[in-house]
Parts: C-alpha cells; structure tokens; sequence
C-alpha cells in the first residue's frame, strides 16, 4: 500500500505557521526532494516564493516544481517505496496570490483531480469562512476580506469576499459563480463523504470553517475519500494542514524557546514587512529595553550608496552585539506608489538583495533571527542564510514558526529563525515573541 505524504508548494515561508517537525526546503532539485518524500514526518513544504514573483515567473517555477517531483514520486516508487501524495498550493489567508494560475498548472503537470478547494480559513490570523464569505478578524470584528486593506493590495486586488464570486472574479468567468459547489458548515458538521465521492472533472469547491473541529471533521471525510481512490488539490491557508496532519503536541513550548537560542545570546530582528499591522508591531518593539534601532533608507541600497549604507548598518550591528543589545534592523516606512506592478516587484528584489546581504553580514555568535514578512523570510531562508532545507520546531506565538538552522551551517550552525508573517498577531506579538528568545 502506499504511503500517504501531504506535499504543500507555499507561495512564501509562512505556511508551516500551525505544524511542526516537519521540513521546509528552499529547493527542488531531485535529490532534496528524495529526501523529503523519504522523511518520517507526514508532510513538508516546498517555498516556491511565487507571492513576490510576476505571474510568467510564477508559472514556470511551479511547473518546474511539478515535474521534479513527478520524476522524485516516480523514482521513489521504483525503489519500492510507493507515494501517495496529497497536494497543497498554500497561499495566503486574505486571498492575495496567483489563483488560479498555480492550481492551473499543478493540474496540467500532476492531475487529473477529481476536485480542487478554496479553503481559505486561517484561525490564528482570525481569518473565518462562514455561508461562504471570508471574513478577517479587526479591532474584534469579523470584516469581509474585500473590505480590507490586503484586497486593495497592489498585485492581488479583489472586488469579492463571497468565494463564489472571488473564483469567477479570478478566473475571469471561466468558472462562474453557480458551478462553484459551496461546502457550508452544517454540511462539515453532518459529514460530507458522499459529496465528496460524487466530485469528479476538477469540480471548484469552497470551504467554510470558524473553529478548528470543523477542519478536523472535514480531514476526516477527506482522508476517507482519497482511500477510496479520489485524487484532490487544496488551495488552503494554513489551518487545513494542521488538521490533515493530525500532528500531536509540539517538541518545545511556546514559551521554552529560549533554550534554542545559541549561547543566550542577543539576536537581530529584520523587518521588511510594510502592511499596517507590521508598522504597529515595529513601533511597539522600540520601546522595549535592550535594543539597537536601525533604520535602512530604502532609496539608498544600490550602488556606491547601497554598500556605504550595508556597512554603516553592519558596524551598528556589531557594536550593538557587544554591548549585549538585540539589533532591529527595519526598512524606512514611507509608502512608495509605483507605476505598475514590474516596477514594484523590481523596486522590491532590491531591498531584498540589500537585506540578505546585511543578514550573511550579522555577527557570527548571534543568538537569533527574527525575520518579519513573508517575502522577507523566503528570501532569508534561502538567501541569507543559504538554507538547502530547514526543520520546523513549533509556533512562538500563533501563526510564527521557529525553524532551526542545520548543524553544519558555516556561519550560523543551530540558530533558532522566527517566520514571522507580516500580518499576523496583534500590537504585542513581534514584542512578546523577542521577549520570549530572551527567556523574559
């Protein structure tokens, strides 16, 4: 029989946000894909980094992500380790992101599914899907998604909250409201198997869920169907995963992670993230004790400017280090409008290159890494700190990963990272996840 693997291609590092153990990988390659499929763990992710990709670009790295893992499941099947995967594009939980290009192209590469499903839901974030509309948690109230600052977002605006709508919306009529079957809650709560049995022709199906138990059921009747031979793919945010996973208790509490910290040892914390709610995080982690505020003039981080600025910053880095200080290196918070969404995604790739050299830059006995943005976090895993693959240890706080990097890394070897998504948590929470790393 064939062993189940749940495979999730996450368009930036966030995903892993409510699991645990399990591996994220920065590459595609044969070998690392092995590797993975290989691992004990049920699940893992692979970072396609497409959210801060343009749509052809992100095209073809997912395809080129299919068909390397084609090739791996067929490999592993021939040595007599038969796979069974169970397909995620995970994407983001206020709806922005390449839909449908990227489920498209997992269909053309690895289908033919019998369904694919919009399960938006994200509990953490406060993000909820009820009688089909998306809500997102403000202030306490349960705002519809379209209602938001995320669905005026630059690259991935939207006009509808109700899901029906947003798949014709973003499918430009292809597949219009009425054929999208809807999955409301008294069906998850009744059960749901012999709908999911009759799906076939990769029917579009939206999900709802407002707490965890209504996932868990669903899972339940998912894991029923797919043993009967139904093959499915999920565009989900990320508290699907953890009912698919069914993963116990993770290995370090909450707050025990400080023991991970290398040498009890400050940290940095490198702030890309732009959203609002990052800005409030930010200002509220400057008026703790203990840390070094550096600010990166982003219209200064290219040429001649570029690298008397890096080293400014890496000299105030050091000294801050020494003096036993938490460095907050953050980029300037000015609102930057931009002619089209080329010009904003090459603007972007700057900052970013001119972060990731800072981080390679960072003392070499620092004790952590705070990394706030999703795009800020790929780009750290990957780039920065040049990760083939890292091993999640649990959540710091709701919706923040720790990963730890490996052994043998030859600047940063066991240092404990935070993917710390730039929307997630409250005014407090980049705060509380630092004090946490300090044992305070």
């Amino acid at each position: 029989m064939a062993e189940h693997k749940i495979i999730v291609i996450d368009d930036d590092p966030t995903g892993s946000q409510t699991v645990h153990s399990c591996l994220l990988l920065t590459g595609w390659d044969l070998e690392t894909l092995l590797e993975a499929l290989h691992d004990p763990v049920p699940l893992f992710f692979i970072l396609s980094n497409t959210r801060g990709m343009a749509a052809p670009q992100a095209a073809a790295v997912t395809q080129d992500i299919c068909r390397n893992l084609r090739i791996a499941l067929e490999r592993s099947a021939a040595t007599g380790h038969a796979i069974q995967p169970l397909l995620v594009s995970r994407s983001d939980s206020t709806l922005r992101g390449h839909y449908p290009l990227e489920t498209d192209v997992i269909s053309e590469e690895l289908g033919p599914f019998d369904a694919h499903f919009l399960v938006p839901a994200f509990f953490e974030g406060g993000r909820i899907t009820r009688d089909s509309i998306h809500y997102v948690r403000q202030n306490g109230m349960d705002v519809p998604a379209h209602e938001t600052e995320f669905a005026q977002d630059s690259t991935f605006a939207f006009n509808n909250s109700y899901l029906p709508d947003y798949v014709d919306e973003k499918t430009n009529g292809k597949v219009p409201a009425a054929a999208v079957q809807r999955f409301v809650l008294a069906d998850l709560r009744a059960g749901c198997l012999p709908r999911l049995l009759a799906l076939q022709d990769n029917a579009c199906v939206v999900v709802d869920a407002v707490e965890p138990a209504d996932l868990v059921a669903f899972a339940q009747d998912l894991r029923a169907a797919t043993a009967q031979g139904k093959r499915f793919l999920f565009r989900s945010a990320a508290s699907l995963l953890t009912a698919l996973a069914d993963l116990p208790a993770q290995p370090v509490a909450a707050g025990a992670m400080a023991r991970l910290v290398r040498g009890g040892k400050p940290g940095a914390i490198v702030v890309g993230s732009h959203v609002r709610k990052t800005t409030e995080q930010l200002e509220r982690l400057l008026q703790e004790p203990g840390l070094a505020a550096v600010e990166v003039n982003v219209d200064a981080c290219s040429g001649d400017e570029g690298s008397a600025q890096r080293a400014k910053i890496l000299r105030q880095a050091a000294a801050a280090h020494a003096k036993g200080l938490d460095v907050v290196i953050y980029t300037s918070r000015s609102e930057r409008r931009f002619a089209d969404q080329a010009t904003r995604l090459a603007f972007g790739e700057v900052i970013s290159a001119f972060l990731m050299e800072v981080v390679r830059g960072l003392p070499e006995d620092l004790g952590y890494l705070i990394s706030k943005g999703g795009i800020t976090s790929n780009d750290v895993l990957s780039s920065g700190l040049a990760l083939r693959m890292a091993r999640v240890m649990g959540q710091i706080l709701p919706g923040c990963s720790v990963v730890a990097c490996p052994a043998d890394h030859p600047r940063y070897p066991g240092m404990p990272v935070v993917i710390f998504p730039g929307n997630v948590g409250d005014a407090d929470s980049l705060a509380l996840a630092r004090r946490r790393l300090r044992g305070q």
